[in-house]
């Protein structure tokens, strides 16, 4: 049994994989780590971690997988593996995250994929149909971009709007601004991966707490999968590490 941990910014997400499968996933608060061990179907033999909340958090996971016997594998950055070669011009620079979603999406679509994360940063990443991480942008996310501008201005409210294509309040207005702006960049990348490939393998894998509110209105082929990071650790995991 593999315990893969996802430490993104706000959350930590976590799965139990075992046999090929997921047994359990979700998230939690940091200040609720103390009751993941009970949330635990099984006891892990082994515990993989992606983390870009910091040294504290990671001090705090260290100490956790301590209490459970284990050494923890801190998953890191290469120049390839798992069938994916790492295109960023200093390959361990790449975020750890991004790297194992992009791990996890060559396991789940092995044509051009655009890889889209949409947590507290969206990330939108390219591989082609050989596995190769062509590049990709990052942009705040849904939330930031709102409360940037209310930061940012003295009139505009932190809205809490809803969707609209043309909307006629200043809450729908910001809103749907931020989603299109998302959109719009999803859909440029996707323009620019998917030239020159006719035989229609490409896909959009979205991941993330903003996927729901993004797919619907996303017109490139496109699939939601729960947490890319998560998948990405174990496949590396299973296939392409030895772990402590």
């Amino acid at each position: 049994m593999m315990l893969c941990l996802d430490a993104g910014n706000s959350r930590l997400k976590y799965g139990l994989f075992g046999d090929g499968q997921w047994l359990v996933q979700g998230a939690l608060n940091y200040a609720e780590l103390k009751q993941l061990r009970a949330l635990l179907p099984q006891p892990p033999q082994r515990i993989i971690i992606c983390n870009v909340a910091g040294p504290q958090v990671a001090a705090t996971l260290n100490d956790f997988a301590k209490e459970l016997g284990l050494t923890p594998h801190w998953f890191a950055s290469t120049a390839s593996a798992c069938g994916v070669q790492n295109g960023y011009a200093q390959p361990t620079q790449l975020g750890v995250d991004r790297w194992a979603a992009l791990i996890g999406a060559r396991g789940l679509h092995t044509g051009n994929a655009v890889v889209v994360m949409s947590g507290t940063a969206t990330t939108i990443d390219t591989l082609d149909a050989n596995g190769n991480f062509c590049g990709g942008v990052i942009l705040p996310g849904l939330d930031l971009m709102r409360a940037a501008l209310a930061k940012g201005t003295a009139g505009l409210p932190l809205a809490a709007g809803n969707f609209a294509a043309l909307p006629r309040n200043t809450d729908d207005a910001i809103s749907s601004g931020a989603i299109q702006a998302t959109l719009g960049a999803i859909e440029r990348i996707a323009t620019q991966a998917f030239v020159g490939s006719p035989d229609g393998n490409n896909l959009c894998l979205v991941s993330g707490g903003a996927a729901d509110v993004l797919l619907p209105h996303l017109k490139a082929p496109s699939r939601q999968v729960g947490n890319l990071v998560l998948e990405g650790l174990a496949r590396y995991g299973h296939f392409g590490a030895t772990l402590n």
